[in-house]
């Protein structure tokens, strides 16, 4: 796939574009991370899933050893100064503990770590530096009360990314409270602490940073003034990346032309719970942990996700993870004990369309139906039909599903965490035993069918044959540990 090109709905321009990198030697990707205080909710994992998908396509394409990416913890932040009032707590045992608790929960889903995890509270001086250029270039001014704020006006492009006018931002942008504003959507750069809040030394006297700052020195200091790809939620698009924009660019001497900074813009659309936005007021509202903790596999959340396009508002209801349940359930027997191969043509382009998970997982579809037809053939004796075994395919399978994160090595043995889904754990043993059988009428060969059928009834379960086919049903003493070998 060397030479398949990656096309991109870049934000910035509002089109559809082939992916360029500056240099295909160093492909460098920033996204925006979480704020740690607490457990992340299914929503916060959306940009998680979605990026680490561009990450392997990336790697994928151009290398493991010439991409970079970068997202970020935000662990200095009013949330966090509050839980820690709250509980007694101190902020970097507070934010040690749920930064833990994220990449714990982000790897059950089936994300690859980034290459870099900066936390903001390692690039104060960085950010200092930063706002200090801005101030000599006459970008940013303090307000003589601790604050620091950019001059909004200083910045000719400021609302391109988001299209916003002038009303509209300020309407939207979020209330920052600073004294001697000199226009509204000016925002904050740096702010006073008091005894009682985190606080570094400063020109300015001791404050902490503003959130926006965080993210453009943390860019820079990695990744360089100019990069790639930025990417994160769409709710981020405003204010946060506007802002973003504006005081990098000003800052890397962009201020005319806006140029700089990222090429490509990336956002995900958000995501509902059974047709509407998540909250806690509708009882709706759940942790990436809950879901884990209630026997949901990680991976099934991660194909539930793909299963909608990053751009399009995704709704997660429990029929789509039953049904994910079972159809990862057939794929994993389908690879037990196989080794990638190649990477399936139609999975890489359906990613390479502006990252079309669900048209690559119907590809992943259509292979595993053709492995079960090339089986009934094999079974019967009809290889010299042929053109392939089915192992050949289902290396194709595992290599183009790992590309999305799915069936992966790190991912397995999730199964047990559907024990007591019965019809989960039945359905695609009983697809195989059929299939065997219809084999054996051919083959006169019964034996793997006597096989599947006394693993099955040592596992307590009831097994019916009938001309119309073959019943499963599990009984009192029905044992699931014992059906792993057929899985």
């Amino acid at each position: 796939m060397t030479q398949t090109t990656i096309r991109l709905t870049n934000t910035k321009t509002r089109k559809k574009e082939d992916f360029i990198p500056i240099d295909a030697q160093n492909v460098r990707m920033y996204v925006c991370g979480p704020t740690v205080y607490d457990r992340a909710h299914i929503g916060n994992a959306r940009p998680v899933i979605v990026f680490d998908v561009l990450y392997r396509l990336l790697r994928h394409v151009y290398g493991e050893n010439h991409v970079t990416y970068v997202r970020n913890f935000t662990d200095v932040d009013d949330k966090i100064n509050a839980k820690a009032a709250e509980t007694g707590r101190s902020i970097r045992e507070i934010t040690d503990e749920t930064s833990q608790w994220y990449l714990d929960d982000m790897q059950a889903v089936g994300a690859m770590n980034p290459d870099h995890m900066p936390r903001a509270t390692e690039y104060i001086d960085q950010m200092i530096t930063m706002i200090q250029d801005l101030i000599e270039k006459g970008h940013a001014y303090p307000d003589g009360a601790g604050h620091v704020l950019f001059s909004v006006n200083s910045y000719a492009q400021y609302g391109a990314l988001s299209g916003r006018n002038t009303d509209d931002m300020i309407a939207g942008a979020r209330v920052e409270v600073a004294d001697n504003k000199r226009d509204p959507m000016d925002f904050v750069l740096w702010k006073p602490s008091d005894a009682d809040t985190p606080g570094w030394d400063s020109p300015w006297g001791k404050g902490r940073p503003g959130w926006h700052i965080e993210c453009s020195a943390m860019a820079k200091d990695i990744l360089g003034d100019h990069f790639d790809i930025h990417g994160g939620g769409n709710d981020l698009m405003f204010p946060h990346h506007e802002n973003e924009i504006a005081q990098s660019c000003c800052a890397s001497g962009h201020a005319d032309d806006g140029e700089g900074f990222a090429n490509y813009w990336l956002h995900n659309e958000m995501l509902q719970v059974e047709g509407k936005k998540m909250s806690k007021s509708l009882g709706n509202f759940f942790t990436v942990r809950d879901l884990l903790d209630q026997g949901v596999p990680g991976e099934v959340v991660r194909f539930v996700f793909l299963s909608t396009h990053y751009r399009k508002p995704m709704d997660w209801t429990a029929e789509k993870a039953e049904q994910a349940k079972k159809e990862l359930t057939k794929w994993r027997r389908l690879v037990a004990g196989i080794q990638p191969t190649e990477v399936d043509l139609g999975v890489a382009f359906n990613l390479s369309q502006d990252l079309n998970t669900p048209a690559a997982i119907a590809s992943l579809r259509a292979i595993a139906n053709d492995i079960i037809h090339i089986e009934k053939f094999e079974k019967a004796g009809m290889t010299d039909q042929l053109t392939h075994s089915s192992n050949h395919w289902r290396g194709i399978l595992k290599a183009s599903a790992t590309l999305l994160g799915l069936l992966t090595d790190e991912l397995s043995g999730w199964e047990s965490a559907v024990d007591g889904n019965v019809e989960v754990l039945l359905t695609p043993i009983k697809s195989r035993l059929s299939t065997e059988r219809m084999a054996a009428m051919v083959s006169k060969d019964f034996s793997e069918v006597d096989r599947i059928k006394t693993a099955l009834l040592d596992a307590g379960v009831e097994v019916r044959m009938s001309k119309t086919g073959v019943e499963l049903e599990a009984g009192p003493k029905f044992d699931p540990s014992k059906l792993e070998g057929l899985l």
